[in-house]
């Protein structure tokens, strides 16, 4: 690894923390788009952690994640290795309340991208070719789309030994294995030999403090890991799930559900109710697998075939 990072032609040397503006496009009245990089380098060489937020605009949880860890210093001091911290990647989805970027393209499929695509496509190959290629290690902050509110849960990559144990060292409520999508930030980096977790917490829109705190425990445990710092943090029982099964809605009407996020179930538990607009029939939502609930669909509203709780098992 080179001793300086060169980030949009800015070098950065060990020892140095720099905020270095990365330009990704103007909208059509002429301002300019940023996308803010935070670089934080220890004198002492050690991992290289990547940390991104808002890949998706509408998924605020992310952002806030990393806007408070700036805030509370918490790479002030690193013991080695060096932080690149993004707080939001898709500033046009930001600022549109929209979970893409131009063109509805979604940046978390548009990688390692490509200098004359679509702006998506151009700010996933910034990451790949300016950002990515330093690093050894990351966690990609994420909500549930839709309404749909992931409860806490860390995710990798199977067959990627490092990338357990980033999940593990992360110490969320569910650690979950799941196969990284197509052109994704993780499946970019796991083709690159780094292990990338995604935290997924919350929903769209929304700033949930729940959520945060157990993400920027996280954040601290995996540093401590790293040996990038000695923060003082409590463990907490992670359940690892293999399996995950959406169970979805037999009908149209009125959402009502009856079990909390995160909460154990068995098969044949009742979970919730849909009833009618006109109060007539009622129907019960009956869990189909036993396991536990790490996704509900605060959707008041639902038509058959919808998604209504996501269910993981080991």
């Amino acid at each position: 690894m080179t001793d300086f990072f060169n980030i949009n032609g800015e070098l950065i040397a060990p020892g140095q923390r720099t905020v270095v503006r990365v330009p990704i496009g103007h909208l059509p009245v002429g301002t300019r788009l940023d996308m803010d990089v935070h670089v934080f380098r220890s004198h002492k060489p050690g991992p290289v952690l990547l940390l991104t937020g808002g890949i998706h605009g509408d998924e605020i949880n992310g952002i806030e994640i990393l806007r408070r860890a700036l805030k509370n210093g918490l790479f002030d001091e690193l013991r080695c290795g060096s932080v690149i911290a993004i707080p939001l990647v898709n500033v046009f989805g930001f600022i549109s309340f929209t979970r893409d970027s131009t063109d509805g393209k979604d940046i978390n499929r548009s990688f390692p991208g490509s200098s004359t695509g679509s702006m998506a496509s151009q700010i996933a190959r910034k990451l790949t070719r300016q950002i990515l290629k330093y690093c050894t290690a990351g966690i990609d902050f994420h909500s549930g789309s839709q309404s749909r509110f992931n409860y806490p849960q860390i995710r990798y990559t199977e067959r990627h030994a490092s990338a357990f144990e980033l999940a593990n060292a992360f110490n969320a409520p569910f650690v979950v294995k799941k196969t990284p999508l197509l052109n994704s930030l993780r499946k970019t980096a796991f083709d690159m030999g780094i292990p990338i977790v995604v935290f997924e917490g919350g929903e769209t829109l929304r700033v949930d403090d729940f959520v945060v705190e157990s993400a920027f425990d996280g954040l601290k445990k995996v540093m401590n890991h790293l040996g990038m710092a000695d923060f003082p943090v409590s463990t907490l029982q992670s359940r690892v799930l293999h399996k995950m099964s959406w169970l979805r809605s037999g009908c149209s009407g009125l959402f009502y559900p009856e079990v909390d996020n995160g909460s154990p179930v068995v098969k044949g538990q009742l979970l919730g109710w849909i009833h009618d607009m006109m109060g007539n029939v009622s129907k019960p939502v009956i869990s189909k697998s036993s396991g536990y609930i790490i996704c509900v669909n605060n959707r008041p509203v639902v038509y058959s075939g919808d998604p209504l709780f996501n269910i993981g098992s080991a």
